[in-house]
């Protein structure tokens, strides 16, 4: 089992006026799964996938990631965590403006002390994987926005986590860049990586072998009970 959340609940303001954003959340996953997460806003589906990426703790409840209780790590063991195990891709990209489409997919291998010869080496095969293998010493701001969408996925990747978080991957694209983008995590998929996305379209969802539905905290579907 990759991942298990065990009575998962988070509350945000204070004990005079708490906030209670998720409740009573569980849900297990199996290596190689591919999910999607629909709910409105405020639904909770940020705040769960936050807790996901170890970008925030719950206030209540067990979460297991490859059977270990990571549920109350600390900052250090979060940020290793993150680093080595899994990757993110945003809506918006997040690419740094001064740095080379190669650059930027090696941050997270740089952050990891991963030496500068491998580094390249391994931005480059992501970036192949992603389709931009003529791209490589571009600025972001010489891309379009699938393109660089895409050299966020590779930034994701280039480290071989064991779970992949998309937020909203296509929401920021139009229709032709967003099916693209859905192709490359349909192969992802097909060669074993593990996904859990966030998205607000139905299309895109049913990409996925499962689909969640999480409303006013509550996750419903797949395999959430």
């Amino acid at each position: 089992m990759l991942i298990r959340l065990e009575h998962i609940e988070k509350t945000y303001g204070t004990a005079e006026h708490p906030v209670p954003v998720l409740h009573d959340v569980n849900f297990s996953m199996q290596e190689g799964a591919y999910y999607a997460i629909m709910g409105p806003s405020g639904s909770g589906k940020s705040t769960l996938m936050n807790i996901l990426g170890y970008l925030d703790t719950p206030t209540k409840g067990t979460y297991y990631f490859e059977d270990a209780d990571n549920s109350k790590a600390s900052d250090m063991q979060m940020a290793r965590i993150r680093n080595q195990k899994i990757g993110f891709v945003f809506q918006s990209f997040h690419l740094l403006p001064q740095r080379r489409a190669w650059e930027n997919v090696a941050l997270p291998l740089l952050y990891g002390n991963v030496p500068k010869k491998d580094r390249r080496a391994r931005a480059e095969a992501a970036l192949k994987e992603v389709g931009l293998s003529d791209r490589m010493e571009f600025f972001p701001t010489q891309l379009s926005g699938g393109q660089c969408q895409r050299v966020a996925i590779a930034r994701a990747i280039c480290t071989n986590p064991k779970l992949l978080l998309a937020d909203e991957p296509t929401g920021a694209l139009d229709s032709k860049s967003g099916q693209q983008i859905m192709d490359i995590f349909d192969r992802l998929h097909e060669r074993g990586m593990s996904i859990i996305m966030i998205t607000h379209e139905l299309a895109v969802a049913k990409r996925a072998s499962h689909m969640m539905h999480i409303y006013d905290g509550v996750l419903k579907g797949g395999d959430a009970q």
